[in-house]
C-alpha cells in the first residue's frame, strides 16, 4: 500500500497494515483514527495525507461554507457541507472538497447510519480552495477528478491570484478573474458568492488588511 506524505510534516499516526488498498470501511475507520489530518485516497488505493490549512485559508473557506450553507437552507432544495467530510467517488477514490452541494432527493437513498460515514455520492456541486501548500497542477487534476466523476458545477478559488476556474462536463475550465461576486447555476442557480471577504489578506491580528 503507497502513502503519500505532504511536503510539511504532520502528527498523524501512519497506522497501515497489509499490503493491499483498504476497502471503504477500513478508510472511514483510518480517517476517523487520524483526526489531526485530512486524509484522502486516489483511484488506485494510494492513501494522500494533507497538510492542515493555515488561517488564512481557513478563514476564507468558512466563509465560502459559510455563503453556500445559508444559501442552502433558504433555497431549500438541497444541503450543503463543509471540508470535514469526503465522499467515495465511482473511480474508487475518496475525496473531499472545501464546500459542496448535494441535492436533497439524492440523499433519501441513504440509510441514517450510511449518513453518518463518507457517502458513496458524488456532490452536484463542489469549490475547491487554493491553499499556500498546494500545487496548482495537483488541485486542477483533483477538480477534473470530481467532474469525471458526476461533479455538474465546480468552482476552483484561487484567493491569492483573485481568480475562479469554471469547471463543466465536457468544457475547458473557464478563467475568470478580479470579480466582485460570482452566480451559481445549474444545480445551485439563484445561488450568489460574495467575494470580497475570501480576497481579503489577514493581518496577523485576523484583521483584514
Amino acid at each position: 500500500m503507497q502513502i503519500e506524505l505532504p511536503d510539511i510534516g504532520t502528527r498523524a499516526r501512519i497506522d497501515v497494515q497489509g499490503d493491499r488498498p483498504m476497502d471503504d470501511d477500513e478508510f472511514f475507520e483510518f480517517c476517523a483514527k487520524n483526526q489531526e489530518v485530512r486524509i484522502e485516497r486516489d483511484a488506485n488505493g494510494k492513501i494522500i495525507i494533507m497538510p492542515p490549512s493555515g488561517y488564512e485559508t481557513d478563514f476564507r473557506n468558512v466563509e465560502i461554507v459559510r455563503q453556500l450553507a445559508n444559501w442552502a437552507v433558504t433555497d431549500g432544495r438541497g444541503h450543503a457541507s463543509g471540508d470535514n467530510t469526503e465522499f467515495f467517488l465511482a473511480n474508487g477514490a475518496a475525496r473531499g472538497p472545501g464546500a459542496a452541494w448535494i441535492s436533497a432527493s439524492r440523499l433519501e437513498q441513504f440509510s441514517e447510519q450510511e449518513v453518518r460515514k463518507f457517502l458513496h455520492l458524488c456532490p452536484d456541486f463542489v469549490v475547491e480552495l487554493v491553499s499556500p501548500s498546494d500545487r496548482l497542477n495537483k488541485v486542477k487534476a483533483k477538480m477534473r477528478e470530481w467532474i469525471d466523476n458526476g461533479v455538474v458545477l465546480g468552482w476552483l478559488t484561487d484567493a491569492d491570484h483573485r481568480t475562479i476556474y469554471v469547471y463543466r462536463p465536457g468544457r475547458e475550465p473557464e478563467v475568470l478573474v478580479d470579480l466582485e461576486h460570482i452566480d451559481g447555476e445549474g444545480p445551485v442557480e439563484g445561488f450568489r458568492l460574495e467575494l470580497s471577504r475570501i480576497w481579503q489578506r489577514l493581518k496577523p491580528s485576523g484583521r483584514p488588511l
